[in-house]
């Protein structure tokens, strides 16, 4: 077996192999991967990072002069790569990043929900009449002489029902705590 010494010298030997060819080859990897990832620079680091990583773990094979040029085996590794994480990026569902995202809609929906929610539940403590007013005027968006036809109500009695079922209405939240 090898002496701890000669482990150590061998462990040199690589890592200035390895380095020799981060300064050699390290920016025409990066500029292919670069131009592999449409501009993404996380992603071409990522990708020169695992090329040199795969590297470094088969320097026998990349040393060997019979396999062919150094620097077309790492163009070739760091095309694979890619082409793997474009692989497992589609496999995937689509992940939204956080500057694609503005603002939670959700958040709002469900407050507005709760809305609804207690504004029915007020709705639900007036009298049948008064809600029936309050609902054509101003959820259906009828005028008074409209609410009037549909209801089959004089003008006048769809004005005092709209106003006292407002009063009542407006009660009913304030005893909710909506203090608006």
């Amino acid at each position: 077996m090898f002496s701890r010494d000669a482990k150590v010298t061998a462990r040199r030997d690589e890592e200035t192999v390895l380095r020799a060819l981060q300064e050699e080859h390290g920016s025409a990897v990066f500029t292919y991967a670069n131009r592999l990832t449409d501009g993404d620079r996380g992603r071409a680091e990522d990708i020169v990072q695992e090329t040199f990583l795969r590297a470094w773990r088969r320097l026998d094979a990349v040393a060997d002069p019979d396999r062919g040029s150094i620097r077309s085996w790492l163009l070739t590794v760091a095309h694979n790569i890619a082409c793997d994480q474009y692989r497992a990026r589609r496999s995937r569902p689509y992940e939204v990043s956080h500057v694609d995202v503005t603002e939670v809609p959700a958040a709002d929906d469900i407050e507005r929900a709760m809305e609804r929610w207690l504004v029915a539940d007020a709705l639900a403590t007036l009298s049948p009449a008064h809600r029936a007013v309050i609902v054509e005027t101003f959820y259906r968006g009828r005028s008074v002489a409209e609410a009037a036809e549909a209801l089959g109500v004089p003008v006048g009695t769809v004005k005092s029902r709209a106003f006292y079922g407002l009063r009542a209405l407006k009660l009913a939240l304030r005893e909710r705590g909506v203090s608006r």
